[in-house]
């Protein structure tokens, strides 16, 4: 792939653990790999669910474990202009309207937004979200690496929020066009994002821009089955003493590691694993239990 960029976009709720450590490598080595650029983008969306100091911390911890980004650090919470104007260009062609309805209200109806409001013209003053109209749902995507990946069609076909009523805007409206506009070709990143990407390609489509592709990484769970994460109190990983961890990450994606190279530098180990990174290495289950 050609003019190849990447990204690595972690959300300042906390420190990096060993979930994100492994997003954080998988995009790095397949951007590395296609001699291509790697970016990192911080998503600051949701300033009630970040943790102060959170976003310098986890640029510290990437340089602690050898990775080093390409250009400038983009920050969402700089970018509301350009979210806004998008929004304000579809609430006046009828792309998106105003929605009062809560979450009581949707899960009533069966856990599903069913387009109440869609035909109400609720006026701009009234403080309530705005959501996207879903004329052409996509109900299917192509994985680099897990093939063709059905989406259910009540969630395709729904109507999403691209604004909160509370004021902030929607993940899947700003990495959108965050990656539009940071020339993003790929997004490589765990597989508990699957979900969205149906959403997204959507959105490219009423963008009139084409999708990137996609490969989600196999996601770290625990004994019990939940996901590794700062909501589920996942521990942070190590600063100090980086090489282990960033071990157990790399043979979490399925490098077999020749001997020797444990014990190596760090960035010879980093080196190692841009040079002999390949998509067919990657283990076929969404979920494994570490």
């Amino acid at each position: 792939m050609n003019n190849y960029i990447g990204r690595f976009a972690p959300s300042p709720s906390g420190p990096l653990h060993f979930g994100s450590l492994v997003a954080a490598l998988g995009s790095y080595f397949q951007a590395r790999a296609m001699n291509g650029q790697w970016l990192v983008r911080i998503e600051d969306l949701d300033p009630p669910r970040e943790m102060p100091g959170a976003a310098d911390l986890i640029l510290k911890t990437l340089e602690a474990y050898g990775l080093h980004w390409d250009h400038n650090i983009w920050y969402q919470s700089r970018r509301h202009d350009a979210y806004q104007a998008q929004i304000d260009t579809w609430l006046a062609n009828g792309q998106a309207y105003y929605c009062r309805c809560t979450r009581k209200q949707i899960k009533a109806a069966g856990d599903y937004y069913n387009g109440t409001c869609r035909h109400l013209q609720l006026p701009s003053d009234s403080g309530y979200a705005v959501r996207l109209r879903m004329d052409v749902p996509i109900t299917r995507f192509y994985d680099e690496k897990h093939g063709d990946i059905d989406i259910p069609h009540d969630l395709a076909q729904e109507d999403f929020i691209i604004k909160r009523r509370d004021g902030l805007f929607a993940y899947n409206l700003a990495v959108v066009l965050d990656d539009i506009a940071q020339g993003v070709t790929q997004v490589v990143r765990g597989a508990d994002l699957i979900e969205p990407t149906g959403r997204q390609i959507s959105l490219y489509n009423i963008l009139e821009h084409k999708p990137v592709s996609y490969l989600h990484l196999p996601l770290a769970v625990d004994q019990s089955g939940h996901k590794l994460s700062k909501q589920n109190h996942a521990p942070a990983i190590d600063l100090k003493n980086p090489r282990p961890t960033l071990i157990q990450a790399m043979k979490f994606l399925g490098f077999q590691l020749p001997a020797g190279i444990e014990t190596a530098e760090l960035a010879e180990i980093v080196a190692w694993g841009s040079q002999n990174w390949h998509i067919q290495q990657l283990p076929d289950a969404l979920e494994i239990t570490r």
